[in-house]
């Protein structure tokens, strides 16, 4: 079990890398709270070694998300994102 936790964990730290990456790119702040959710819980479900900070981590990030944080994507008429 200590293996899926550190495996899960390290994909959570990944994220928390990629959307700090994003972060630095367009200063958006929900992105800043969603990496900082993502790698505060891999680094308790580490020390911790149990699966629920994982679990808390990954519903608190949907919550921000519902709540407007995530940044909006804009389309064009082809259904493609559209780039700046």
């Amino acid at each position: 079990m200590e293996i899926v936790i550190y495996f899960f964990s390290a994909s959570f730290v990944f994220m928390a890398g990629a959307l700090m990456l994003t972060y630095k790119r367009t200063r958006h702040y929900g992105v800043f709270l969603l990496g900082l959710t993502y790698a505060i819980s891999a680094v308790l479900a580490v020390v911790l070694t149990h699966w629920w900070p994982l679990v808390a981590g990954f519903a608190l990030v949907w919550v921000l998300r519902f709540l407007g944080l995530d940044p909006d994507v804009q389309k064009n008429d082809s259904g493609q994102s559209a780039k700046e």
